[in-house]
């Protein structure tokens, strides 16, 4: 079996969550392979700009996820093992980077997008990771 890290970003703009389709037609969030020591922090933020070409800030870390599936290119189970960081957008303009094989991308409404995320991991980790943004914005407003 092949071990790989990953990093990724649960990114919110106002009540809404960034999610991509992908070749599957799977809603997912935005994550990549932790590659040549880099940290994993900056692959997070890389990967959502490289996705869905959205600028974003760290507000946390949220958690981690594992999941294995088989690679038909690598002809092996694969295990991921994700460090999920809560992001906020600094807009909701998103562009789907046509080099890499999303179908779709947008904001959904935090409603909607628990209803279309495909994985049980991801929608518990997105509920999750919104509660932990509500917190966050409150303690803002009040300082």
């Amino acid at each position: 079996m092949l071990f790989r890290n990953c990093a990724g970003g649960v990114v919110f703009f106002d009540e809404k969550v960034l999610l991509l389709k992908n070749e599957k037609d799977e809603w997912v969030l935005p994550k990549g392979v932790i590659r040549n020591g880099n940290l994993s922090r900056d692959v997070a933020l890389n990967r959502v700009k490289e996705e869905a070409g959205i600028e974003a800030e760290i507000v946390s870390s949220v958690g981690e996820t594992c999941y294995e599936f088989f690679s038909i290119s690598r002809q092996k189970p694969v295990c991921n093992e994700i460090i999920w960081y809560l992001m906020r957008a600094l807009d909701e303009k998103c562009k789907l980077n046509d080099e890499l094989e999303y179908k779709d991308i947008g904001f959904y409404h935090i409603s909607e997008a628990l209803d279309m995320i495909t994985h049980n991991q991801d929608r518990s980790l997105v509920n999750l990771a919104y509660r932990k943004y509500k917190e966050v914005a409150s303690q803002e407003i009040m300082v």
